[in-house]
């Protein structure tokens, strides 16, 4: 099974391709998309679904998984992540590819053992389970490795009700 995870947001999206394979886990790829605080914001959100459009169409994953919104203090970023969700969520549509979410501390949870781990624990632990040489950044990255590793490791009860 081969998972693009994605970690949204309009001014830093992150990424991250994971191949599960035989109870192995392998990293494909990872990185980030910014976009220009001062641009338009449907410009912003355009940049955004075609840079996970053209993920999918190179990568071909079996599904996309994405991070909940975690709607803090400032009601205006969670609106714009969840912007940013809804380009990713259409990109993977556009393409047929079946998209999955899961919470923050769930992800943590899978990946750390522990639903309130910080950031820099769960680079750690993305790195030791994916077996990558550095730490991988940017957090947004790392992130988006952790949501893929979430879903590619999650049992297929757990991955219907993530859907």
């Amino acid at each position: 099974m081969k998972v693009i995870g994605i970690d949204p947001g309009t001014a830093h999206c992150g990424f991250g391709i994971v191949h599960a394979s035989g109870g192995r886990l392998k990293a494909i790829g990872h990185g980030s998309w910014s976009t220009p605080a001062g641009e338009r914001p449907e410009l912003r959100l355009k940049t955004i679904y075609d840079a996970v459009a053209a993920l999918v169409a190179e990568h071909k994953p079996d599904a996309v998984a994405l991070e909940e919104s975690f709607v803090g203090v400032d009601a205006r970023t969670a609106l714009f992540v969840g912007q940013a969700r809804g380009a990713v969520l259409v990109a993977a549509a556009q393409a047929g590819i079946e998209c999955a979410e899961y919470s923050p501390s769930s992800v943590k949870q899978a990946v750390c053992g522990y639903g309130r781990a910080d950031k820099a624990q769960v680079q750690r632990m993305v790195k030791a389970i994916l077996g990558l040489q550095a730490l991988p950044t940017p957090n947004h990255a790392a992130d988006a490795l952790a949501v893929a590793i979430c879903h590619a490791q999650a049992p297929p009860l757990l991955k219907l009700k993530a859907g």
